[in-house]
C-alpha cells in the first residue's frame, strides 16, 4: 500500500536557474498538494507530461528525496520517520539509477542482495528466474561497462526485484528498450499484480497504460487533474483514443 497525503516539493532556484525558467520567482513548486493511494494487487499509472511533477513524486515515495509538506506512508509505515524501514520496502526503478561499471551483473545483484539480507537460496532462486524472463544469462559475468544500454536496463530491473519488495516502483520501465524486452517487463510487472504487491509506474507509452492499469492518476504542473480506476476514465472519455483524452485533459487544465 502507498498512501500519499498533502503532498508538496518545493525547489529554491538561482538567479541562472529563474533565466532559464523564465521566471523571477526563487521558489518553484514541482509537486503541489498531492493526494491518492495505491492498494495491493492493482496497477496505478501516473502520467503527465515532461515536467509535470512525475518523477519527483516517484522520488520522494522511494525515499530519495524528502517532502517540502506533505505525508507518504509505504505498507503503513510513515517515510519521514522511518525512512530506512520504508526502504526495506520498495523496489525503485528508474532510467537515472547508476550502475557500478567495474563489476558484473552478478556482483552487483549479490551486493543489493546482501544489503537487503536476502538469503542464499533465495538469492539464487529469485536471480535465475529474472535471468530466464529477461534473457541475461549470456552477459551475466561481462562489466557493466561493457554492457548496452539495453542490458543495463535489465540489471536495473533485477537489482530493483531482487529482494522481493512488496511494493515497487517503475519510473519509464521500457525506456530504451528493444520490443521484445519491454514486452517481458511488461509480464513482470502482471506478475507483480498476480503476487499482490503495490505496483506505481509512469510511462510515455499510453498503449502500456491501457493494458496493464487499473488506477490512473494525471499530473500537470504539480497538480493532479484526473485520479480515479481506469474503467471510469474510460467511460468519462470524450476523445475517441486514451492519447487524444490524455490530451484534452492536459489543455483543458
Amino acid at each position: 500500500m502507498i498512501k500519499v497525503e498533502g503532498l508538496f516539493k518545493e525547489f529554491k532556484l538561482n538567479r541562472k536557474q529563474q533565466q532559464e525558467n523564465g521566471t523571477s520567482e526563487a521558489i518553484y513548486r514541482a509537486v503541489d498538494d498531492v493526494s491518492f493511494e495505491c492498494k495491493p494487487g492493482r496497477i496505478f499509472s501516473l502520467l503527465g507530461p515532461n515536467g509535470a511533477g512525475k518523477t519527483t513524486t516517484l522520488r520522494m515515495i522511494s525515499t530519495m528525496i524528502q517532502p517540502t509538506r506533505g505525508k507518504i506512508e509505504i505498507c503503513g509505515i510513515d517515510v519521514a520517520k522511518k525512512p530506512n524501514e520504508a526502504r526495506k520496502k520498495i523496489g525503485f526503478l528508474t532510467g537515472s539509477t547508476g550502475l557500478y561499471e567495474r563489476l558484473t551483473p552478478d556482483e552487483v545483484l549479490k551486493y543489493f542482495a546482501d544489503l537487503n539480507d536476502v538469503s542464499k537460496a533465495d538469492f539464487e532462486r529469485r536471480k535465475e528466474q529474472y535471468y530466464t524472463l529477461l534473457d541475461m544469462h549470456h552477459f551475466k559475468s561481462k562489466k557493466i561497462g561493457q554492457l548496452s544500454t539495453g542490458m543495463k536496463q535489465k540489471v536495473s530491473i533485477t537489482r530493483t526485484m531482487i529482494h522481493d519488495p512488496e511494493v515497487v516502483v517503475f519510473d519509464e520501465p521500457t525506456s530504451g528498450l528493444d520490443v521484445i524486452t519491454a514486452e517481458n517487463i511488461i509480464t513482470l510487472i502482471r506478475n507483480c499484480r498476480e503476487q499482490n504487491k503495490t505496483v506505481i509506474f509512469s510511462s510515455h507509452i499510453l498503449t502500456e497504460v491501457d493494458l496493464l492499469c487499473d488506477d490512473l492518476a494525471i499530473i500537470t504542473k504539480g497538480k493532479l487533474l484526473y485520479n480515479d480506476t481506469m474503467n471510469a476514465f474510460r467511460n468519462q472519455m470524450k476523445a475517441e483514443t486514451l492519447t487524444g483524452e490524455f490530451i484534452r485533459i492536459v489543455n483543458e487544465a
